[in-house]
């Protein structure tokens, strides 16, 4: 009873404590939130109606299309472009999937099972044919080899690990394609719901084939704008003000953009650079002249063109390469070669040119043994037991193998960075092999019973052994760039101080307007994350700090000159004052020369006035007339001529893009082409699937759309 009387008179202090540490537990619990949310943010890659994707997610999808794009190319590795390329194609595909998900969500729109077997068993939708179940024979998609391989692919899970290896790449291609498949029909029943809230008749298409192949032609009278000189008219505010509300919606900005000047100093090699390149070239040139076998001099120079050693076509070779190649005897070597394009020194040895097939269709068995002579003995018999006229697919399938036949074209292998010996020899065999022609291979892991079995598009291949190298600088020289830029930047710690002397020290201010998010590079540089991320966290008027970037041969900084807010672009700002002005004079240049024309009555009348005149011919109402007196195209003097009849002359004259006009129409004639109505109405219905596909911007304005991609790639 005492300890509980102590207790009470002290409850004020115990709840306080008490209180005290609540606070803390709930401080805490709330700190650790908040961190997570700051934690989560950070690796958020962009949003789409409010969901979120983080970087992980994101580069899943990445790596699934890397891998499809691998294949269908057959190349082993993507470049930093390709890479690039790959991204943006990964954010527009899922950025508009989600749009077109929302929608049809809310109106019931799926894609069944059912749909889906209807185009596998048509075939003929264009991305069936960049799968390996494409038959290249009939044209078509082959759905029984879909279904053929997808039960085989359950088997060889437990079968064959090798085997089973390449059936889950295949596989894992399939279902990229699938799911392709199905977003790109549902975004097809959505724009087809769009086309037909267009409606079209027989009338309609009546006039829109009167409209293409009804001609005029016409005596043209053009009073040009640049004919009044720009200093002659007067702009107010009140002009310019009143121009801008009437175009006030052009300028409507959706997402944040920024403009910067900056300076970029490339390096560049030194004299004594080049002399020390074309001096290793002078020793490359000889070897390779004298080498029976180029790998090893190719392999140590460092050439950015491997050599495989097997025949490929002009285009697996650089450009400037593919062009000498037939001026070149076989055997012969090429002189030093410099090619400012791509800043590269070159050297070439034509190996061998022959005419090769470039697809090849072939079947193999793939033969192993205790040891390398069992292999060699077992291939053999199986290679007899074929010469005699057993089944290839039969004898394949003994060996748990299906034997079936496979196309091999140039493409799949002439991009290759490497080929091991095998490799080699296994695609010259098959070059040079005869329609029909049996073959037993020795290969380091056993034995290939190999037999061609068609060979098409007869083509020149080449085997070509190129030094290709960047004339680049010396550590010295690209120090010596750094510590004078590096000493420049520091004397001018200011954005005006910087600007302004720049071209004293000998440096030039560039300029770069609506930078936005979206971009990989910062004016176009490689390796430039860093100042994209600096440039988006910037104030108006702040510097950045000096990057090396580029393919470490740039040296920047970056001033941020302004940052254009999303919503609307006000006057004041630099692009929309020039342009506002330029339609103000336009305008008022208009008014003079339409004054001038109301009173001509003729064509020779308007020429008397300081107009050129010209005939023009093949006016229609559905395009534009192209006035070469005023180098412009002009809707508007097409919409007055179709209106006007033969032998009349203008009511009134014509305000165009480029000047005023006044015609007189000599003649109106109908093309041969006679009126279709079952094809003008196909014609009608194909323009409103294309009108109905600009639905996706408005999706993608109202979604708020943000892509922080910037900050991870």
């Amino acid at each position: 009873m005492a300890a509980l009387g102590k207790i009470r008179s002290r409850g004020a202090l115990l709840i306080g404590i008490i209180g005290l540490g609540l606070f803390s537990f709930i401080a805490e619990e709330a700190f650790r939130s908040c961190d997570s949310a700051s934690a989560d943010k950070h690796q958020q890659v962009g949003e789409v109606l409010g969901e979120k994707i983080n970087v992980t997610e994101f580069q899943k999808l990445v790596d699934e299309y890397t891998e499809v794009i691998k294949m269908q190319q057959g190349q082993e590795n993507l470049n930093e472009d390709q890479l690039n390329q790959v991204k943006d194609m990964v954010w527009n595909t899922y950025v508009q999937t989600k749009l077109i998900q929302n929608e049809a969500h809310k109106l019931g729109l799926t894609v069944t099972d059912a749909e889906l077997q209807q185009v596998l068993a048509e075939g003929t939708n264009p991305m069936l044919q960049q799968t390996p179940f494409f038959n290249q024979q009939t044209g078509r998609f082959d759905v029984n080899a879909l279904k053929k391989f997808l039960a085989e692919y359950k088997t060889q899970q437990t079968a064959n690990p090798q085997m089973a290896k390449q059936y889950e790449t295949v596989y894992k291609y399939w279902t990229f394609i699938e799911k392709t498949l199905r977003q790109q029909l549902l975004s097809q029943k959505y724009q087809g719901l769009f086309a037909h809230c267009f409606l079209s008749n027989k009338v309609e298409a009546k006039m829109a084939f009167d409209e293409q192949n009804l001609e005029s032609q016409v005596q043209l009278a053009a009073f040009p704008y640049s004919s009044i000189d720009d200093s002659k008219i007067t702009v107010t505010d009140a002009d310019l003000k009143a121009k801008y509300d009437e175009k006030k919606s052009i300028f409507k900005q959706y997402v944040e953009t920024r403009d910067i000047k900056y300076i970029d100093v490339q390096v560049k090699a030194s004299a004594a650079d080049r002399a020390a390149l074309q001096k290793e070239f002078a020793g490359y040139s000889a070897e390779l002249a004298a080498a029976a076998d180029p790998s090893d001099v190719v392999r140590k120079s460092t050439s950015l063109v491997s050599y495989l050693g097997v025949p490929v076509k002009k285009e697996a070779l650089p450009y400037d390469i593919a062009q000498r190649l037939d001026s070149m005897a076989v055997g012969s070597t090429s002189k030093v070669i410099e090619n400012k394009n791509d800043n590269t020194l070159n050297l070439v040895k034509l190996v061998a040119k022959r005419e090769l097939p470039d697809s090849i269709q072939f079947r193999a068995i793939q033969v192993g043994g205790a040891t390398a002579a069992e292999a060699a003995t077992r291939a053999d018999s199986i290679l007899n037991a074929i010469k005699a006229g057993a089944d290839f697919e039969v004898v394949a399938k003994k060996y748990g193998q299906t034997g079936e036949k496979t196309w091999m074209t140039t493409r799949q292998y002439q991009n290759a960075p490497s080929l091991d010996k095998d490799t080699k020899n296994y695609i010259e065999n098959l070059n040079t092999m005869a329609t029909g022609e049996l073959k037993n291979l020795t290969l380091a892991q056993g034995n290939l019973v190999l037999q061609v079995v068609d060979r098409k598009a007869m083509t020149t291949k080449y085997v070509a052994a190129v030094v290709k190298k960047n004339i680049t600088f010396t550590k010295d020289t690209y120090s010596a760039a750094y510590n004078k830029f590096s000493s420049f930047v520091s004397a001018n710690l200011t954005a005006d101080e910087l600007l302004k002397n720049a071209a004293k020290s000998g440096y030039t201010v560039q300029e770069r307007k609506d930078v936005t998010t979206a971009e990989h590079y910062l004016a176009g540089i490689h390796a430039t994350r860093d100042a994209m991320r600096w440039l988006f966290e910037a104030k108006k008027g702040a510097v950045s700090s000096l990057y090396e970037c580029g393919d470490n041969d740039h040296l920047l900084i970056v001033v941020l000159n302004n940052i254009n807010q999303i919503g609307y672009r006000s006057l004041e700002d630099a692009q929309v004052k020039e342009y506002i002005k330029a339609e103000v004079i336009k305008d008022k240049k208009a008014e003079q020369l339409l004054a001038k024309a109301k009173v001509v009555k003729s064509v020779a009348d308007a020429k008397a006035k300081g107009a050129t005149v010209a005939p023009v011919a093949q006016v229609t109402f559905a395009a534009p007339v192209f006035v070469a007196a005023t180098g412009a195209s002009e809707p508007a003097l097409s919409g007055a001529i179709a209106a006007t009849a033969k032998g009349k002359f203008s009511k009134h004259p014509v305000k165009g893009n480029a000047g005023v006009y006044v015609f007189q129409v000599t003649n109106k004639t109908q093309r041969p082409a006679k009126f279709d109505e079952k094809a003008e109405m196909q014609r009608l219905s194909q323009r409103q699937m294309q009108m109905a596909g600009n639905f996706m911007n408005e999706l993608y304005i109202k979604a708020n759309v943000v892509d922080n991609r910037y900050l991870f790639f």
